[in-house]
């Protein structure tokens, strides 16, 4: 089976969610806790391209961060988002799943198994 890597945060219960449901499925992705080992601007790019959205799509709106740095604005570019997301990991929706060239976002969780081989 293709290698299966989910950016986690534990205390989301969305995240701890889809990594039951994947454990339940009998599969072992490698977790990455993103929030303690920050994704660096090449990974996020990758992500995002995997996602097939932009980096707007990708930030958690609700997030003091979000407001704090006005990322609101819509002059700000990609490159800007997602440095903004590279200095603030929690600004990144969760969780992810990567599954060879593709990813989901796991809102709703059930939507990282439209994925799975």
């Amino acid at each position: 089976m293709t290698d299966l890597t989910l950016y986690h945060n534990p205390r989301c219960s969305k995240s701890r969610a889809a990594l039951e449901l994947l454990q339940a499925r009998g599969l072992t992705p490698t977790v990455v806790r993103y929030l303690e080992s920050p994704l660096d601007h090449a990974t996020l790019k990758g992500l995002l391209a995997k996602l097939g959205i932009d980096a707007r799509q990708l930030l958690r709106r609700g997030e003091d961060e979000y407001q704090a740095l006005n990322l609101a604005d819509t002059t700000l570019d990609e490159n800007q988002l997602i440095a903004a997301m590279v200095e603030h990991p929690k600004l990144i929706e969760r969780p992810i799943l990567v599954v060879g060239d593709k990813a989901a976002i796991g809102r709703p969780t059930d939507k990282i198994l439209e994925i799975l081989p």
